[in-house]
């Protein structure tokens, strides 16, 4: 007998079954999570991070660059519309999510903060920030920050891509994790 036949067969659920089990209700923005990548560096991280977005019905927020609605439009594999929403004033709009209620959560590499398997889900509105891939979340939007999230890494490198660190930081936020 080999090893193979002693356990029960893997059933892969097929894609009508899936879309039938997932959100049976329709989405409402700005629910409850919101992915504010507001410093892009590259187009091909926003088409990664969307489809993330809507993987754990979360919301996405962007600044009015130029090039981002042909980054988002070329990278929304979805085949629908996104919940996509434009950010004029990145730490103007953080600000007021804040002072709203809603809980910012930084993805950045900080001393006071927690490590993503301590990170709880998110319980109430909440907004995870996420820096440049160079430079990290602007100073002066440090401050607007309830909390900090590090992502830990073995290897040499300082940061993980944006897209991933973001995809990361959601699914745990979101509960998935």
């Amino acid at each position: 007998m080999s090893a193979r036949s002693a356990g029960p067969a893997i059933r892969v659920r097929p894609p009508r079954e899936l879309r039938h089990q997932r959100r049976r209700r329709a989405h409402s923005c700005w629910d409850h999570l919101v992915a504010a990548l507001l410093w892009p560096m590259h187009g091909a991280n926003l088409g990664t991070l969307l489809r993330t977005c809507d993987a754990v019905g979360a919301c996405m927020a962007v600044p009015r660059f130029s090039w981002v609605p042909q980054a988002l439009e070329r990278g929304n594999t979805l085949r629908r519309p996104a919940c996509v929403h434009w950010v004029n004033d990145p730490l103007g709009w953080l600000a007021r999510q804040r002072d709203g209620g809603t809980r910012v959560v930084g993805v950045e590499l900080a001393d006071e903060a927690v490590r993503l398997a301590d990170l709880p889900a998110a319980r109430v509105r909440t907004v995870a920030v996420l820096g440049h891939e160079q430079t990290g979340i602007p100073a002066e939007a440090l401050d607007l920050l309830d909390l900090a999230v590090e992502i830990p890494m073995v290897g040499g490198g300082a940061s993980l891509n944006v897209a991933v660190a973001g995809s990361l930081v959601l699914y745990k936020l979101a509960g998935l994790l």
